[in-house]
């Protein structure tokens, strides 16, 4: 059966007798039950109580943004226009009662701020951060905010980022996984870091498409390969370039468990073998890796997904994320429902992993 630890080592497949192994759903199971998932007696008693979740995977869509880039917008996705175009804070807020959520915390949707122009991108940060944050004034407690940056331009990223945190009163910040031929962990922007660091900040870090990979898709919609395998080449380049390790006061959060990460963890830690890669990730890529958070938005309610970053991260760590208006917020809730977590567990991603991040959403 898989066994799945707590220690640096990740999941490893032990021998079991034939028709046991990890390859049936009775063994697949039974091997789930180590880290607290394949409890149905527990999974009961999570539901007793409202869940009163706490969302940190929540797109939005500012007026003015929307307006000048509405062509980008809505080409960035496959889905229909109608969940772009008809979003408000009231349908949002009307579809979290629904579901027993008690937060969202907003970010604004791909593709983000930053299209080539630093004199605009300057423009489309602070009017999508005071949106945002009027948003959250207007509705206490039911929104947060990740301040949007447009990372390319360093001086502006860093002038918002001031007021973002001081005049704003911002819970975090919100990054894109590349930006053009530059993934997040780039040395270029390190002084954006440095900064993230000094604040201490929270940086939620969502997928998007790198110019090499547009024409990959094999008639698939970005969103299904493209946008996983560019978080897992984002956070390994956070991690190998040494960013987690040195900045290690800003709490990264990522999306979709991390796509492909956990699979691809072992292969990190090859790289160790080289000096320069050693030097400046001292404590090795997966140690690393365990510091990140990560939400468990739509495609990571499922057994084999759920035992994959389990097997990589700790369960304090995990967190709900809805993928809201992409995803029906009822698609990860009936997930994580239907997998019969334990009640500690589930109750620790639905809302109390986030608390310890957040706690002014108590």
């Amino acid at each position: 059966m898989i066994r799945i630890e707590s220690g640096p080592s990740l999941a490893r497949l032990d021998s079991c007798a034939p028709g046991a192994c990890l390859h049936t759903r009775r063994g697949f199971m039974a091997g789930l039950a180590a880290t607290g998932l394949g409890a149905p007696a527990l999974a009961q008693d999570a539901k007793a109580a409202p869940p009163r979740r706490i969302d940190v995977h929540h797109h939005c869509y500012p007026t003015r943004w929307f307006a000048a880039k509405r062509a980008q917008v809505l080409a960035s996705s496959d889905n229909s226009p109608k969940i772009m175009t008809e979003w408000t804070p009231a349908r949002a807020i009307e579809q979290m009662d629904r579901n027993g959520i008690a937060t969202g915390i907003a970010c604004v949707s791909n593709p983000g701020v930053w299209f080539g122009d630093p004199g605009e991108a300057r423009d489309l940060q602070r009017s999508c951060n005071e949106y945002m944050a009027g948003m959250a004034r207007d509705n206490p407690g039911r929104f947060g905010v990740f301040a949007a940056l447009a990372l390319p331009d360093i001086e502006g990223s860093l002038l918002e980022l001031e007021y973002a945190y001081d005049t704003l009163k911002v819970d975090g910040v919100h990054l894109f996984t590349s930006y053009g031929d530059r993934w997040t962990g780039d040395p270029a922007f390190d002084p954006v870091f440095a900064e993230l660091n000094r604040r201490k900040a929270i940086v939620f870090v969502h997928p998007t498409l790198a110019n090499c990979c547009g024409g990959l898709s094999n008639g698939l919609p970005q969103s299904i390969l493209e946008y996983p395998f560019d978080e897992a080449r984002s956070i390994a380049s956070l991690v190998i370039n040494g960013v987690v390790s040195k900045y290690r006061e800003i709490r990264f959060i990522f999306t979709h468990a991390g796509g492909p990460t956990p699979v691809l963890a072992a292969r990190m830690e090859q790289m160790m073998r080289h000096p320069e890669v050693a030097a400046r990730v001292p404590e090795g890529p997966i140690a690393a890796l365990k510091t990140l958070y990560f939400d468990v938005a739509n495609s990571t309610t499922n057994p084999s997904a759920m035992a994959a970053i389990m097997a990589m991260s700790p369960a304090a760590n995990l967190m709900f994320g809805s993928d809201y208006p992409y995803i029906p917020m009822e698609k990860t809730i009936g997930g994580l429902d239907g997998m019969a977590l334990s009640s500690s567990l589930l109750g620790g991603i639905n809302r109390d992993n986030a608390l310890r991040l957040f706690p002014r959403f108590a």
